[in-house]
């Protein structure tokens, strides 16, 4: 994420493991491949265990050396909470997409306990942890509820716009042929799955008559992803708000940032989750009648053009969406939310 992060502007401090040795380390520990299916204590072992003992202490010595005034963290990620304790920092948890079940949250703060007391630190009660929960997901999506003393403020979602490298224009929107977004974000869209996916959609008796864009893993290239249909462009991953021009649908993974994005520009979804939490916003994303939600692991040629199909052709999901956009534009926007934290930490 390094080259991400630097390109936008802000300072990058890397410390402890790489998330793939984190991953990997969690898998060992669990025997759960947390990237594939997410599970209560496989879940747990990767954000409380494996990112604490892999990463905790030499992000909280970076810390010490850089003085935040403020930590901002995910709700999932106890590094964030342990640097704050051990800064005795304010910190706001950021809370991505639908209402996490309680069972997971649970079993993190249990195991973030243990490594905390090891340290010297007071373990966090309960997650959300923190002074301030800056809600990202509209209450139409599910969006959390549980119970904390913090300060809840609403955090507008957006699809990400900010420039991220020269990247290629899209082809201009066919008159006639709906135009589907295809994104499995940035790290189950591999070549070859991506490959499977479009001979999946665009082959059968009776093909989608749409237009597909496609995207594959940052830095990778798109000449070796050959798919067998002339109504596909496949492209470099960039920011979503350049993919979404024109788009009528997409079929997406389900990362909150990806799903959030679409639905704050009122783009009915096929939600095809992949692992960790994706699951949970296909289940949110169903149940708000804003898109189709698929069941986790494989899913049949026929069964995927069929969603397509429905969610480009039945006004009901885009209407839908459009319900979602409104609420979230009615959210608090982020600059207005930076003020108040600043405001708020002035005063303080």
């Amino acid at each position: 994420m390094a080259p991400d992060v630097s390109i936008e502007g802000f300072e990058h401090l890397p410390a402890g493991a790489s998330t793939d040795e984190m991953f990997a380390e969690a898998a060992r520990r669990s025997g759960v491949d947390q990237v594939a299916g997410a599970v209560p204590g496989a879940v747990a072992e990767f954000f409380a265990g494996a990112r604490l003992d892999l990463g905790g202490d030499a992000a909280l010595d970076l810390a010490r050396q850089w003085q935040p005034d403020l930590i901002v963290n995910e709700m999932f990620d106890l590094v964030g909470v342990l640097v704050a304790t051990g800064l005795t920092a304010p910190l706001a948890t950021v809370s991505l997409g639908p209402a996490t079940p309680p069972e997971f949250l649970d079993a993190i703060a249990a195991n973030a306990a243990p490594r905390f007391v090891a340290r010297g630190y007071e373990p966090p009660i309960g997650l959300p942890a923190g002074r301030w929960v800056l809600e990202t997901c509209p209450d139409g999506l599910s969006a959390s509820r549980t119970p904390t003393k913090a300060e809840r403020l609403t955090l507008r979602p957006e699809a990400h716009r900010d420039s991220a490298g020269a990247a290629p224009a899209l082809p201009a929107p066919v008159p006639g042929r709906p135009r589907v977004l295809i994104t499995l974000g940035s790290q189950f869209a591999a070549s070859e799955v991506v490959v499977k996916l479009l001979d999946d959609l665009t082959g059968g008796s009776e093909p989608l008559d749409v237009e597909f864009v496609a995207t594959i893993l940052p830095g990778a290239d798109v000449a070796g992803v050959r798919h067998r249909s002339e109504h596909v462009t496949v492209v470099p991953f960039q920011p979503l708000s350049r993919l979404l021009t024109g788009v009528t649908a997409a079929l997406i993974h389900g990362g909150a940032g990806t799903t959030l994005g679409c639905l704050a520009e009122g783009v009915p979804l096929v939600v095809w989750p992949q692992g960790l939490d994706q699951p949970v916003q296909a289940v949110a994303v169903h149940a708000a009648g804003a898109g189709i939600g698929l069941p986790p692991g494989p899913v049949s040629a026929p069964v995927l053009r069929e969603a397509v199909r429905q969610v480009v052709t039945d006004p009901a999901y885009a209407d839908a969406a459009g319900r979602i956009r409104r609420e979230i534009e009615a959210m608090s926007a982020p600059e207005r939310v930076a003020a108040d934290l600043a405001e708020a930490l002035a005063a303080s």
